[in-house]
């Protein structure tokens, strides 16, 4: 990769910032719910035809959130949320919303382009019930209902041990579940704004068996949906969810169920067997592969790509690693099954004995945020539950009053948080139809904050052809395919992989791109391998370590000032494998970096005067994820 590209496609880079601009112009913050908001219907708006932008069939990059939870989620309630669905779409657009703990939040990095509110359809709405004085429910209040930061932790493992007692039965039946569902889906129609802003109707199947996450969030293509979301109460086994979910899609209403937190489910989340125990045959392989095209590879309760004992030769797995089961402190003991990228692995081990691969997934990353909005930024991050980490002392990025770090060691998990992550898809506009459609091809790719922008595309036929040249994507397209598409194999050719990334000007300079390939032996054996494609600041990848060297990129860990003369703001590859070999089947996805930066928890420190954490990591390499493009050599 020669960095002189950088420089000679300056102007071209600004056109395409442009194409890929994702409308991040603020609105003026509402004083009113936007359900309280109404329009002229003399004026036009954003939705009106005549106002929207055309649809730019080289695809523009949209940035959004997948999974955000309100009021109306129980376990929100509890950390003292009170912010509705309306106010969460509010803030996806670059308005305020008031944290219980005491402070206003507002997006630093400007509005999102589209957000899915995914509130848990278990006993969806019902502490609004539990909560109020006289209600049939209101018996349960004095265990779950508090104001008081201390208690809040109590209050929710007294729901963990109703919810699995069977003690919330009476809340199973009077819970107003249809109430709260149409309330979600009329802001999401309130909010939607196509050609500026996409909102998607969602929930979150919560599904827990033994404390396993096994956690799915729904996203519905339409606004015309079922008239209740289908609950782990009915089943915690994500195959009857899957079977719901075609009945729901015979019946005109598309959806697609995205699982998150595999880190977190102790290997059960991508294991090779059914539920029952048996192992997964081709008919299980083909539901799993309709109704889960994607998964969600970050968040605010850890990074789900890969782990140092499933990757000792990747240097970089070793990323915002949170091992604990969701919702407690105990310790994940089973990395094979819970992590995406030997889930890719085992998935073309699958095809090769079923013919269908039920790991096929795309990229996505979201916040899981429990306060109705989210910190994507990690000088901005202020907790993503309320009361439950809206302090520094909370987060276990300051000691408590009169500890150190010497004595204070009763610390939580919330120190393991992450300030992540964001969706980024390429569709020709910013509605749900366009937005679905790159869900459904795979066009996506995770960002663990930051709006990097990232493309990868492979092909035979992409000799002389340069994402950083004008016509490039369009070569690109009409020469090779995308993120999220299979490229077979072409006899006596080695395909050409072209990779493009843009820095955001918010966050540091990019310091390198990398290819991950997974692949499967004659023998039946799988693999993987990460390869340095691209460097910035003139560094060249050495033939023998496959690593870029590195640029002396550096953060001052008393004022988090980090280099800003070395990295790149755009880094372009065309990259062939070195070790290709076209008889195997194999997977390619690209993964970006950043120059270090301070960790959320290392500011805390620094702006309440303290020493940062000694058991958390100080700095942090923001990164970005495209989703795979799949080889199947000749006849594979």
């Amino acid at each position: 990769m020669r960095q002189s590209r950088l420089r000679d496609a300056l102007a071209v880079s600004v056109l395409l910032a442009a194409l890929t601009a994702c409308n991040h112009t603020a609105d003026a913050p509402q004083t009113e719910p936007s359900s309280t908001v109404k329009s002229s219907s003399a004026q036009p708006t954003a939705a009106s035809p005549s106002l929207r932008p055309a649809p730019n069939p080289l695809k523009n990059a949209y940035f959004g959130d997948l999974h955000l939870h309100t009021r109306n989620s129980f376990d929100a309630y509890i950390f003292n949320t009170r912010a509705s669905p309306d106010d969460a779409y509010r803030y996806a657009k670059g308005g305020v919303i008031h944290n219980p703990a005491g402070f206003d939040l507002k997006l630093a990095s400007g509005p999102l382009d589209f957000l899915a509110v995914t509130d848990h359809s278990e006993y969806l709405g019902a502490m609004t019930v539990v909560d109020t004085p006289g209600s049939p429910l209101a018996y349960l209040a004095p265990d779950l209902v508090t104001h008081e930061a201390s208690k809040i932790g109590a209050a929710f493992r007294n729901y963990i041990d109703l919810s699995r007692s069977g003690g919330l039965a009476d809340v199973a039946k009077k819970a107003p579940i249809k109430e709260a569902w149409a309330e979600e889906i009329n802001a999401a129609k309130r909010a939607y704004e196509p050609g500026k802003f996409t909102t998607f109707v969602a929930y979150e199947f919560t599904s827990a068996p033994d404390g396993h996450n096994l956690h799915r969030n729904v996203i519905f293509k339409g606004d015309v949906v079922p008239e209740v979301p289908f609950s782990a109460r009915e089943s915690n086994n994500p195959e009857d969810l899957w079977r719901w979910l075609e009945q729901q899609r015979a019946k005109g209403m598309d959806a697609i169920a995205i699982p998150h937190n595999s880190n977190g489910s102790d290997g059960w989340m991508f294991e090779r067997t059914k539920r029952s125990g048996e192992p997964i045959d081709r008919a299980y392989a083909m539901m799993r592969a309709r109704n889960e095209p994607l998964a969600e590879i970050t968040q605010t309760k850890g990074t789900s790509e890969t782990h140092p004992m499933l990757s000792p030769n990747d240097e970089y797995a070793n990323f915002e690693i949170r091992d604990l089961y969701v919702g407690t402190n105990t310790v994940v003991t089973k990395f094979d099954g819970g992590y995406i990228r030997k889930a890719l692995r085992d998935g073309i081990q699958l095809k090769a004995l079923l013919g269908v691969n039920p790991f096929k997934l795309g990229l996505v990353a979201a916040s899981d945020s429990h306060s109705g909005a989210a910190s994507y930024e990690e000088d901005n991050y202020n907790g993503n539950h309320s009361l439950n980490d809206g302090t520094p002392q909370q987060r276990a990025s300051v000691p408590r009053k009169g500890q150190t770090w010497q004595t204070d060691t009763a610390q939580g998990a919330a120190g393991k948080n992450s300030a992540s992550g964001l969706t980024g898809v390429w569709a020709e506009e910013n509605t749900r139809e366009a937005i679905f459609a790159a869900f459904e091809r795979k066009e996506t790719f995770a960002t663990t904050g930051p709006r990097i922008r990232v493309r990868l595309f492979a092909g035979y036929d992409l000799d002389g052809v340069s994402l950083a040249a004008g016509d490039g994507v369009k070569r690109a397209y009409a020469n090779g395919v995308p993120m999220g598409r299979d490229l077979v194999g072409r006899a006596g050719k080695t395909p050409v992989f072209l990779v493009a990334a843009m820095r955001d000007v918010r966050s540091a300079p990019l310091q390198r791109i990398q290819i991950v390939k997974g692949w499967l032996d004659a023998a039946g054996q799988t693999h993987e391998q990460v390869y340095d494609a691209a460097c910035a600041d003139k560094g060249r990848v050495d033939p023998k370590t496959r690593r870029c060297p590195e640029n002396g990129a550096s953060v001052n860990l008393e004022t988090c000032a980090y280099s800003k003369d070395k990295g790149a703001g755009e880094l372009f590859s065309n990259w062939r494998d070195p070790d290709f070999d076209p008889k195997l089947n194999a997977f390619y996805y690209a993964r970006v970096l950043e120059n270090p930066t301070c960790r959320w928890s290392t500011w805390d420190a620094i702006r309440n005067g303290a020493a940062p954490n000694p058991t958390l990591a100080k700095t942090i390499q923001e990164r970005a994820y495209t989703s795979p493009i799949w080889f199947v050599p000749v006849g594979g």
